[in-house]
């Protein structure tokens, strides 16, 4: 998957989360899901872990529980993540326990534990778009963050100087932020700007730190290339949510 396709492919599916974040909380959540689920089918071709069917089931399921946990919490009082301390540890376990279960050797056994749950950890972050969105003011934060990070990712598939690609990254999603929010006077234009600089941020240090290893990918780490940013996009659209808004 080329460079330009990746970054088709983000932009475009940050534009669906845009579109899912305007039309309610469940959609968003089952969009987070599945971004957690896309994410662990190709985090461990990526990272090179040594049994990848165990490690994905782990990221898998850990991302498919912190999104459940913040739906169920959101429906029933303020959102926040405070609950996911607790299915970030359920993810150490099942690491440990998708360890056990090995039965090869047990080769590289601290890169495989590390690999898994640092995409445990990435995969819980997708969480942050649910609670986003259920937050005051979080339909509106949740599309402009989107449409930030497709603006973002677009602008990297052209073929600029690392470093000039860096800055245009940042300048399109903060600049997109900024024109989203003040066209939705909900949220204004510094919590746009900032939201728009933070996604902007994200997809210019994954693109620097994948890019390089991805010119010739099969399609799982590629796959996750696409899924990464969005997914973690949830957790920094979240904090600057509630540093800006409440």
């Amino acid at each position: 998957m080329t460079l330009a396709t990746r970054a088709v492919a983000t932009a475009a599916l940050a534009a669906l989360v845009a579109v899912l974040g305007y039309l309610g909380a469940l959609p968003l959540a089952v969009a987070a899901a599945l971004l957690a689920v896309a994410l662990g089918l190709g985090w461990p071709t990526l990272a090179a872990l040594p049994y990848p069917p165990g490690s994905a089931a782990v990221i898998g399921l850990s991302g498919i529980g912190a999104v459940a946990v913040v739906y169920e919490r959101s429906a029933r009082q303020a959102p926040d993540l405070r609950d996911l301390a607790i299915v970030f540890a359920g993810s150490v376990l099942l690491t440990f326990v998708n360890e056990l279960l090995r039965r090869d050797g047990r080769t590289r056994l601290v890169e495989s534990v590390a690999g898994t749950v640092t995409g445990s950890l990435l995969a819980v972050a997708a969480a942050g778009w649910v609670a986003c969105g259920r937050s005051s003011e979080g339909e509106a934060l949740v599309v402009a963050a989107a449409v930030a990070l497709a603006a973002a990712s677009a602008i990297s598939a052209v073929r600029m100087p690392e470093w000039l690609t860096s800055l245009a990254v940042v300048a399109a999603g903060s600049v997109a932020g900024g024109v989203l929010g003040s066209v939705l006077p909900v949220l204004g234009n510094t919590a746009g700007l900032l939201a728009g600089m933070a996604v902007g941020i994200l997809v210019a240090a994954q693109h620097a730190l994948f890019h390089p290893i991805l010119a010739e990918s099969r399609w799982q780490p590629a796959m996750t290339a696409v899924v990464l940013p969005v997914a973690v996009s949830g957790m920094l659209v979240y904090i600057v949510g509630r540093v800006l808004l409440g």
